[in-house]
């Protein structure tokens, strides 16, 4: 194995170039442009392909009801949460259904050549406790739904709820506003809006901005890596033409779409799906300074070179988006810029002779986070019947950029307003099946993959960026392998965190119609 991964990398030290040419970013002027489209996205389809796919009726997949946020993934220039409480359920309802109902974005209203994209996108949607809130008592078919985040957190791997952010400790949100522009002033008029609107129906339990970051890192997150490029291509949505991956049956995400396990849900959730908030604080400083003292020895690269090489094992890609599948050794941004490739892998390469996807992770480690949160064909095909562990990313960076102080010293700052991170959002079907089992069964578990999947070697480890051992304090040691490609049964220790969870909470995001209607009434 050890003559295999050495033949492995010394042929593509020879062959691997380093792309020298800049690439320029596109940007946009437009005070209706929305999103964000920095070289390396995918292609949303347009909005004639949308209203196409409306008009078919496909049931779940109407993109006029379908709330503007759920499909699209992690594009939006500036974002605001805010976080609410119910005071008057029957005034709520009252102003819910005439007048916050014609507010709320779809899908449609933010693709490509949209002739209705407002200044901002407005979205809602609702914890179980906001449901009961306004006497909605259908059952939706989802346990963590029905128990919220905080019951969760021990499960999901938290250090109980010490760093979590007051607001999240207790089941009192009972709803979210996400509100997208490219400019803050837009947002904060936008919510002025609602607020008068609703009156002292609601109450403000808490609000969290984020925003691409600047110039060349718009839409990296704050370690540096190209973020957003994963997402899995969903059927009947997506134009077909990135080559990736097979798309995923609608109904991974969408409830009541086709592919959805759960057929006894109440047909007004048709269209909705749930999402996963999670605020995750970074230690940018921290990591960089881990990264750069810890670099790999391969033959033929220099010191920077195996530097970066370390970090783009611990991700699984580089910082320019490139996937250490495709570019083992260096960084290759036309690759990470491209579109068209920079998603389409497996981690198998029946090309290279004696390769086995189960025992060989010397292009990329087991442990690495991209793997571990997306294993592609290391468990084999992705769209079989039980494969339904999939996630739709749709989060943004919070926080303000390293300061110079916290860069010098390799310290993250104590200064609340200094705190930096990712507001985390994920959208499914059913939390269950999709994003607690990868944060607990392949993030935070030590053996996935493993033996029982058919994998030889020692012990993987949990994800190197937000894997954490059950039940531990934080910054307990985590020991993984697969980092030095020239032995990837090598074990290596990592003795602090870089991703503290400040806590969530889980909400359904209903279908437009719903909150005239259902929810409404």
């Amino acid at each position: 194995m050890k003559l295999l991964s050495l033949s492995i990398l010394i042929s593509l030290v020879v062959q691997s170039t380093l792309a020298a040419h800049e690439i320029k970013r596109q940007t946009s002027t437009s005070d209706s442009d929305l999103l964000i489209n920095p070289p390396g996205f995918p292609r949303l389809p347009s909005a004639t392909t949308g209203q196409r796919i409306a008009a078919t009726a496909a049931p779940g997949l109407n993109l006029n009801d379908i709330q503007g946020d759920v499909l699209i993934g992690m594009r939006k220039k500036k974002e605001l949460f805010f976080f609410f409480s119910i005071k008057d359920a029957a005034k709520f309802k009252s102003k819910l259904g005439s007048d916050i109902h014609s507010l709320i974005t779809n899908t449609n209203q933010i693709l490509p050549g949209s002739k209705n994209i407002p200044h901002t996108a407005v979205n809602i949607a609702f914890s179980k406790t906001g449901l009961d809130a306004l006497n909605i008592t259908d059952n939706l078919q989802d346990d963590n739904f029905n128990i919220g985040q905080f019951k969760n957190a021990t499960d999901l791997g938290d250090a109980g709820t010490g760093n979590w952010v007051p607001a999240f400790k207790g089941t009192n949100i009972h709803g979210v506003f996400l509100l997208a522009a490219n400019r803050t002033q837009f947002i904060d008029s936008k919510l002025a809006d609602i607020q008068q609107i609703l009156g002292d129906s609601i109450t403000e339990n808490y609000r969290l901005s984020g925003a691409a970051r600047p110039g060349n890192e718009e839409g990296h997150e704050h370690f540096g890596y190209l973020d957003g490029v994963s997402n899995p291509a969903v059927q009947g949505f997506d134009d077909g033409t990135r080559p990736q991956p097979p798309a995923i049956v609608p109904g991974r995400f969408i409830v009541g779409a086709s592919g959805d396990t759960f057929t006894n849900r109440p047909a007004w959730a048709t269209g909705g799906s749930f999402l996963v908030f999670r605020q995750l604080q970074q230690k940018v400083p921290e990591f960089n300074k881990f990264v750069e003292d810890h670099p790999l020895n391969v033959p033929g690269l220099s010191q920077q070179e195996n530097t970066d090489l370390f970090g783009a094992r611990l991700i699984g890609r580089w910082k320019s988006g490139a996937p250490i599948d495709l570019a083992p050794l260096r960084d290759d941004p036309a690759l990470g810029a491209d579109s068209q490739r920079n998603n389409n892998f497996t981690y198998d390469h029946p090309e290279i002779p004696g390769f086995d996807v189960k025992s060989n992770q010397t292009l990329c480690p087991y442990s690495a986070h991209l793997r571990k949160t997306r294993p592609r064909a290391t468990l084999g095909a992705e769209t079989g019947p039980g494969d339904d562990h999939h996630i739709i990313r749709a989060g943004i960076p919070y926080g303000p950029e390293v300061t110079r102080a916290e860069s010098s010293s390799n310290k993250s700052s104590t200064d609340p307003s200094l705190e930096r991170g990712l507001a985390f959002v994920a959208y499914q079907s059913n939390i269950d099946t999709a994003f607690k089992f990868i944060q607990r069964s392949w993030i935070d578990n030590a053996q996935f993959p493993s033996p029982v999947a058919g994998i030889t070697g020692n012990t993987t480890g949990v994800d190197p960026i937000i894997g954490r051992n059950a039940g531990t304090v934080t910054d307990a040691p985590r020991v993984i392998t697969g980092t030095d490609p020239l032995n990837t049964n090598k074990s290596f220790t990592l003795n602090s965190e870089f991703v503290i969870s400040r806590g969530g909470e889980y909400f359904f995001s209903p279908p437009i119609s719903a909150l005239s209607g259902k929810l409404a009434t």
